[in-house]
């Protein structure tokens, strides 16, 4: 029984946070509704006395306090796959004159064979890079340089993790720091984060919780006598002030004296992760032009193509200097990680499509590839950017209805205005007793006497606002954008669906290309689209996973050029893979050059659609053809 799906189908109920069907999960997971059965009854045996995964007749739900337990207070067998990995690795990487495979097979409790399969993963692992397996007899030894070999502990740390997440135990035991406690990493963390942030720097929380990551991977190296050799020549003076704060809190926090070279680096890679808000103030030498030009233009691109006003100066040149800094880290092929990157992807598509459009533009034009976690970091930049402009549009129109008393309708307004001033513009008071309904024409009516019929526009409120108050009229207001949006996504899917470029029951084992051509395939047969267009799908889906939420893939390429927009849709039976996790509704999405704001219609909020289960799996068990999927889309976009 695979421990690595238990703690998968762990993840999977957290992040859901509801109850799931024993099919939904299997679903998520690629196995039988009975392998479900079993991997509950697994896990809640490794916490006895406190019960992870609860069931009942909705399905299954976690429980928190198991589930922190699980993780916590657990420590993985040596004999499970994760952890004979972990523990190969750190003796490959140990061991300057190599490991003995029958030696290391006894050690694990295993079978030579079982290391000669983990073997495999680790060439796969170390594939391409700075590492090498080299095999004399019995004899395997891992070939390469010190910092190549800390690299391949990070990203054996990152991988670990789960989501990304800081995680001290796991970065304590991965990095092989036992001699130091967890909380003392804590302190480090906190305490370099204050220090940037004396120093000037705009801190970024990831990027210093990933520094310390490398900080307890260079603590471990430097006590085996394994510290990186001294820089040659003299270091700018940024990186050897970043070298002194890092040498000296690793010596009061962590008791650990790290020599130049290891000081160096870690301030190297601090470096390349903070921001610094002036970088003339800061003594930086500024943004190369080469990356200051690839960023305005990847900028124009994007503004140009989604209809989005990113041209902010200010926008541009935080933007450059993280792209160089990005730049910096793709050379030393030190990537940063992002635990936001799927949850960014789920709730924000369109803001992520921009992140990724613009990627693209820099990949090409600064010859370096980009990972999702740092496409991740540019939609936090453009995301930010976005809100600026359309948080005034957001808010609603209403109208407070509330018989004159003295100063009371005032009073009301400022209530109002105080608790949901951003969601909410009241733009008139009316304090008649018998006010013309009719004749009201704002989005909502917040009113303190009964409306003469109810309407879901119209929120009963008290004289003195309370906090039900507020939210009834949030969750109004929440309903009516909702309505809204859904309403003209209705109105455009009836345009852009075909009955003959629907497929049920796609071909998994054809893999995320070979999907993307049958379902482009049925578009190009209608002159929708030609190949070119299919070949862009697949370019783009190399640059990042279009598996937008657990269900729904939505492949497409970057440049509108189709002659008119449609969507071909794939129905998957069972689940296929689909980038990092699998999916059951392949959209392949061709855009329209005159259908930009189509494009931001339907993408964003056909991704809303298939973020909630219960709509996915309406989808799947009624819409057996065609008419039956779309009348469904239909009826779950009308509720």
């Amino acid at each position: 029984m695979s421990r690595q799906r238990q703690d998968r189908l762990v993840a999977i109920l957290l992040r859901d946070g509801g109850w799931m069907t024993a099919a939904a999960l299997a679903d998520r997971l690629g196995v039988t509704p009975r392998s479900i059965r079993s991997y509950v009854t697994a896990v809640n045996g490794r916490v006895p006395g406190h019960p992870v995964v609860a069931s009942g007749p909705a399905g299954y739900r976690v429980h928190p306090t198991g589930a922190a337990l699980l993780r916590e207070g657990e420590q993985p067998p040596a004999s499970a796959p994760r952890e004979r990995l972990r523990r190969l690795i750190h003796a490959l990487i140990d061991a300057d004159g190599g490991i003995d495979l029958y030696g290391t097979a006894e050690e694990l409790h295993v079978s030579e064979a079982t290391v000669e399969s983990d073997l495999a993963r680790v060439r796969a692992l170390v594939r391409g890079g700075e590492l090498a397996l080299e095999r004399h007899g019995a004899r395997v030894v891992l070939v390469g340089t010190e910092l190549a070999r800390r690299r391949l502990l990070s990203s054996l740390a990152h991988d670990e993790m789960a989501d990304g997440a800081f995680d001290l135990e796991a970065l304590r035991r991965i990095a092989g720091t036992s001699a130091v406690p967890a909380e003392a990493f804590g302190r480090f963390k906190a305490a370099l984060a204050a220090e940037l942030g004396d120093l000037g720097y705009f801190v970024n929380e990831f990027a210093v919780a990933d520094v310390t990551l490398h900080v307890s991977i260079a603590v471990d190296r430097a006590r085996q006598g394994r510290s990186l050799d001294t820089v040659h020549g003299e270091p700018p003076a940024e990186q050897q002030r970043l070298a002194e704060v890092v040498g000296r809190l690793a010596e009061r926090e962590l008791d650990a004296a790290l020599g130049a070279g290891d000081r160096l680096h870690l301030a190297s890679l601090l470096l390349t992760r903070v921001v610094v808000p002036d970088s003339r103030e800061a003594g930086t030498s500024g943004v190369d032009a080469a990356v200051e030009e690839a960023v305005r233009a990847a900028v124009a691109h994007v503004s140009r193509a989604y209809l989005v006003d990113l041209g902010r100066e200010e926008f541009v040149e935080r933007l450059a200097l993280h792209v160089q800094n990005l730049a910096h880290r793709a050379r030393e092929r030190a990537w940063s990680r992002n635990p936001l990157t799927r949850s960014l992807k789920a709730t924000y598509p369109l803001i992520f499509e921009v992140a990724v459009s613009i990627a693209g533009d820099l990949s090409d034009r600064l010859g370096m590839a980009i990972r999702d976690d740092e496409i991740a970091y540019i939609a936090m930049h453009v995301g930010g950017e976005l809100e600026r402009e359309r948080h005034d549009d957001a808010r609603l129109t209403a109208t407070i209805v509330c018989p004159g008393y003295y100063e009371l309708h005032e009073l009301l307004r400022s209530s109002v205005a105080r608790s949901l001033g951003q969601a909410v513009e009241v733009t008139d008071v009316v304090t008649r007793v018998d006010p013309d309904w009719k004749a009201i024409a704002t989005d909502l009516v917040l009113t303190t006497i009964e409306p003469p019929t109810p309407s879901e526009t119209i929120v009963r409120i008290r004289p003195f606002l309370t906090e039900g108050d507020v939210e009834r009229v949030m969750q109004a207001a929440a309903r009516l954008r909702r309505g809204r949006r859904l309403s003209r996504l209705r109105a455009e899917l009836e345009r852009y669906f075909d009955a003959g470029a629907f497929l049920r029951g796609l071909d998994g084992s054809a893999g995320e290309e070979g999907i993307i051509r049958a379902l482009g395939g049925l578009l190009v047969q209608r002159g929708v689209i030609d190949e070119s267009y299919v070949t862009g799908a697949i370019a783009r889906e190399r640059m990042s996973s279009t598996a937008f939420t657990d269900a729904l893939a939505v492949p497409h390429a970057l440049r509108m050029t189709a002659a008119r927009t449609a969507i071909a849709i794939g129905i998957a039976e069972p689940s296929v893979p689909w980038g990092d996790g699998r999916v059951q509704v392949v959209a392949f999405a061709a855009f329209s050059e005159s259908d930009r704001e189509a494009f931001q219609t339907v993408f964003e909020q056909f991704v809303e659609v298939f973020g909630e289960r219960e709509n996915v799996e309406r989808l799947l068990r009624r819409g057996t053809d065609f008419a039956g999927f779309l009348d469904e889309l239909v009826a779950i976009i009308g509720t």
